[in-house]
Order: C-alpha cells, then sequence, then structure tokens
C-alpha cells in the first residue's frame, strides 16, 4: 500500500488557448484490455494503453494472477493470456491504488476461480463502499473477508463450483454490472444482469469483440444483459481511444477561457459517455465534432472547442450515468455560466474517490461561487468567478483537475492542496495544458 506526498498546484488567469491535444487513452477501456486479454487464449496486443497509476496497477495484478503482460519499446502492450479458468492465487497482495474501477472488476474476474486473494490500495480507496460488488460476487458462491464496513484491505476466496445468476442492479453502475459479467466468464450457464438505467458498456461491447456469447435485449425494467458461460475468449488487437472524462478538462478550459480554440484528437464518443458534451453544447458551448469514424468497435471523432458564452441549464437525472465523472469540472464550468445550473441524480457522487458533491460544492464556496444542495443534487450561481480560495482535494484526481481549470478564469489565482494524484489518471496534466497556454505552476502549500 503507498500514500504521495502532497504536491500543491496554483492556476492563474490564462487567455487564448491553442493547439492541437491528445489526451491520455481511455481509462475504462484501458482497464478492461489488459483484464480481457489476461483470460482470454492467446497474445492480445494493445496500442494507445492509458499508462497512468490505475492502469499500471491493474496490470501488475494480472501479471501476478499468472498472465504474461509486458510493455514493448514500441509502446505496444502485450498480454499472453491464461484462460477463462487459468487465474492462479497471488503471491501478494494486489495494490490497486487509488483505482476503484481496478479492484471491482478484478474482483468479478476473480469470484469463479478457486483461488485466494488479498486486495488493498491507498488509504482514498480504503474509505470506498465493496459491499455493492461483493453482494452479487457472493451469490457466485464466492466469499470475502473485509474489512469494517465490507471495506478494504479483503481477501477473496474464490467459487470452487459457481452457479450462474441472475442479478438487478439496485444503482446505476457499470463496474458493478462489470464485475457481474466477469464472474459470469467461469460459470456455466446463463448470468443475466438487469440495468434499469442504462449505465457505460464497454463491458458488453468489448466482450463481445473478444468472442463472448453476450446479448442484450432492452424490456419493461430495463436493459437484460445475459452471457453464456465457460466459452474461451480470443485474443485480440486493440487501439484505445481517447478518454472523454479527460478530454473534458481542456474541453471546458477552452470554453471559459477568452479567445480560445483547440482541437482534441482522438476522443472515444461512446453514446453512453458523451453526457457532457451534451450538456455544454445545450448550455451554448461552440463545441463541433470533426473527423467521426470507427475505431475497435467504438466511434471516436476530434473535438474542436472554442471559448464561448455559457448560460445555465437544468441537467436532467437521467443523463447522470453518462457523464458521473464529469460533474465536477461540469460545475466549474456552471460557475462561469450565466444563471443557474442545477445538477441532479447525484447521489453516485458521495461515494467516489472522495465524497465529490460536498468536495465540489466546499471547493465553489471556498472561491465565492453560491451554491445549494441536497443528497442527490447540486446548484451553481454562476457569473464572475472570485477565486482566491486553497481547494481540498481529498486525494481526488478529478477534484485537483477541475479546480486548476477553474483558475485559468477566475480574477484570483486558485490553489488545490494536492495534485499528486492526478497521475492516477492524467500523468501529464499539467505539461499538456500547458502547452496550450495555460498557466499551472507549483504552490507553497
Amino acid at each position: 500500500m503507498h500514500d504521495k506526498a502532497p504536491l500543491p498546484l496554483r492556476s492563474r488567469k490564462a487567455l487564448n488557448l491553442k493547439g492541437r491535444i491528445r489526451v491520455p487513452g481511455d481509462k475504462s477501456m484501458s482497464h478492461r484490455a489488459l483484464m480481457f486479454g489476461a483470460v482470454a487464449i492467446g497474445e492480445t496486443r494493445i496500442t494507445g494503453l492509458l499508462e497512468a497509476e490505475d492502469v499500471v496497477n491493474t496490470a501488475k495484478a494480472m501479471a501476478a494472477l499468472g498472465a504474461g503482460v509486458k510493455r514493448g519499446d514500441d509502446g505496444v502492450w502485450r498480454v499472453q493470456g491464461v484462460g477463462i479458468a487459468g487465474l492462479k492465487s497471488p503471491d501478494a497482495p494486489l495494490d490497486f491504488g487509488n483505482s476503484g474501477t481496478g479492484v471491482r472488476l478484478a474482483m468479478g474476474l476473480m469470484a469463479t476461480t478457486p483461488l485466494t486473494a488479498t486486495c488493498q490500495g491507498d488509504a482514498s480507496l480504503h474509505k470506498r463502499p465493496m459491499g455493492r460488488v461483493t453482494k452479487p460476487l457472493e451469490l457466485f458462491g464466492a466469499r470475502f473477508e473485509t474489512a469494517e464496513g465490507g471495506r478494504l484491505p479483503l481477501t477473496l476466496h474464490g467459487a470452487r463450483d459457481p452457479v450462474p445468476v441472475t442479478y438487478t442492479l439496485p444503482v446505476a453502475s457499470a463496474q458493478v454490472k462489470s464485475a457481474v459479467l466477469l464472474a459470469a466468464l467461469n460459470t456455466p450457464g446463463l448470468t443475466t444482469v438487469i440495468e434499469p438505467t442504462p449505465t457505460r458498456d464497454h463491458t458488453e461491447r468489448m466482450l463481445k469483440g473478444f468472442g463472448a456469447k453476450i446479448s442484450v435485449t432492452v424490456k419493461d425494467d430495463g436493459r437484460h444483459i445475459t452471457l453464456e458461460g465457460q466459452h474461451e475468449l480470443k485474443a485480440q488487437a486493440l487501439d484505445v481511444p481517447g478518454d472523454p472524462s479527460s478530454a473534458a478538462f481542456p474541453m471546458v478550459a477552452a470554453l471559459i477561457s477568452e479567445g480560445s480554440d483547440i482541437v482534441i484528437e482522438n476522443i472515444m464518443l461512446n453514446p453512453t459517455r458523451t453526457g457532457l458534451i451534451t450538456t455544454l453544447i445545450e448550455m451554448g458551448g461552440n463545441i463541433s465534432i470533426e473527423n467521426r469514424r470507427l475505431a475497435g468497435g467504438e466511434e471516436v471523432g476530434d473535438l474542436h472547442v472554442k471559448a464561448s458564452r455559457l448560460k445555465g441549464v437544468t441537467v436532467p437525472a437521467d443523463r447522470a450515468p453518462s457523464m458521473i465523472d464529469e460533474y465536477p469540472i461540469l460545475a466549474v464550468a456552471a460557475s462561469f455560466a450565466e444563471g443557474t445550473t442545477r445538477m441532479q441524480g447525484l447521489e453516485e457522487l458521495r461515494v467516489k474517490e472522495s465524497d465529490r458533491l460536498a468536495a465540489v460544492e466546499a471547493g465553489l464556496q471556498a472561491n465565492g461561487v453560491t451554491t445549494r444542495s441536497g443528497r442527490d443534487w447540486l446548484e451553481v450561481d454562476g457569473g464572475k468567478v472570485l477565486g482566491g480560495g486553497m481547494v481540498i482535494t481529498h486525494m481526488d484526481h478529478r477534484i485537483a483537475m477541475s479546480f486548476l481549470v477553474m483558475g485559468l478564469s477566475s480574477a484570483k489565482d486558485i490553489a488545490v492542496d494536492d495534485s499528486a494524484f492526478i497521475a492516477t489518471s492524467f500523468p501529464d496534466f499539467t505539461g499538456l495544458m500547458n502547452g496550450l497556454g495555460a498557466k499551472l505552476a507549483p504552490a507553497s502549500a
């Protein structure tokens, strides 16, 4: 288990952001590419993999479970799979750092193989709830020994004779859905996940690409995703497009910084991930999608973004699953919009890397923005942002990046108490943003 020394960072007003950039590979697809490759037959080749700490920790975990995982000098990752029943007990605890996606999906992958593994992470990850995943995985026959409150560190004992399940998601969560589907891979018979509210569907798309027997039907009670277990996956060649959650930060920076005109290339445009783009366009954002194309079963394109006068909107609750990670940066955009922006359906933000809803509201208020909130909603009154505050990030990479973007257009500088955790998803965030003309620099604590 590891924790980092705080790295305070400050941003100051910047105009005329210009340039063409590429953001890191999509985080969700990167985790899944490594895991599916680990249990496929043959060698999976991955280009464009996000080489951030969260994903590297997943790569290390797959190697510890018996897969061959190597990065070539050409930047291509090669994963030699062991088959759906081939994972072995690791010799040491698996450390997932800050990644809820990594640990929850890996738990599903291991749950139906008779192995024993201990999972741990950093202090932030140890605060996050794991019961939402252990509960459905126990239905397959897996057993868990957890820390108090069902949290990490935990020890998993995989099922020797797993049984198929039908499970209705109690909350909209792509991580829980994916954990159940991964457990189904080595389970005889048909396992069905019923999803009342659609969530990002990378798992279904990628599993189909690897040859899994998986089908999706839409019924009155939601999407029914059914997987027939114990069919081997076949290794693939995958090219991971840019992460729309990472693109969100330079996109909003350009919208709120006067005179800006940027292009963000090769962004994944899966419709379950484009809620922020839809919302920003509704707010008056000048965003156009160019060079649309298909890559690896996913639609991709280039985002052309220009500075815009934004107006407040009401974001419907049913859009939350398609942009759950983007609400912190949307709240920043809303701070500069004319009028009030209301965001609904945000209960999932309470159990992210931090209580993101509370952390976002505290950061906004520390910089002179008027807000109101409830258990699952937030209102932001837009206008001129005073700035001048120090934002407490709670070891949350998205909180840090969001408020550094805010400082690019606030009247006074904005500092974050810790930017070290940005490396979990966007290792060169500071360099890329400064390359466009931003002004990010170390700050004294």
